[in-house]
């Protein structure tokens, strides 16, 4: 059970950081077009679609590669698989909402870039926060 524990925790800060790096997507798309373009506020809208995409790219990450440690992969396999998840999303969000297959054709290489560039992000905090842990600690850094 605490298995099952640590993974949503991690799903969910996974989520959070995404969240927060598409409300500063948002944010700036809110700067160029004014705050009247949209029914839905962009910071906000874009930080709930960035949630939904890492916790989706956490359960692919999960499925795919759940033995493995942020040490054992690639960046380009970890960005690999976040357009996966970007992939994913966007299908379901496209069935959820109601959308075409039109809607489908823009929004999955826009999901699959970005989450891709969420991955590739996010791997490189986790091993700079985790060389930060080993300094700490008195080991000598990873080369």
């Amino acid at each position: 059970m605490n298995r099952w524990i640590r993974r949503i925790r991690g799903a969910l800060g996974l989520g959070l950081t995404w969240g927060l790096a598409w409300f500063g997507a948002g944010m700036a798309l809110l700067l160029v077009v004014g705050p009247d373009a949209a029914d839905v506020p962009f910071p906000l809208g874009f930080g709930l679609l960035g949630f939904l995409a890492g916790v989706t790219f956490s359960g692919v990450l999960g499925l795919v590669e759940g033995r493995r440690s942020f040490d054992q992969m690639s960046l380009p396999r970890f960005a690999g698989w976040g357009a996966v998840g970007g992939v994913i999303f966007s299908g379901v969000f496209v069935a959820v909402a109601g959308l075409g297959g039109a809607a489908l054709a823009i929004l999955a290489p826009v999901f699959a870039v970005s989450s891709a560039a969420c991955a590739a992000g996010s791997l490189a905090l986790a091993r700079k926060a985790d060389d930060r842990e080993l300094l700490d600690a008195g080991a000598p850094p990873r080369q």
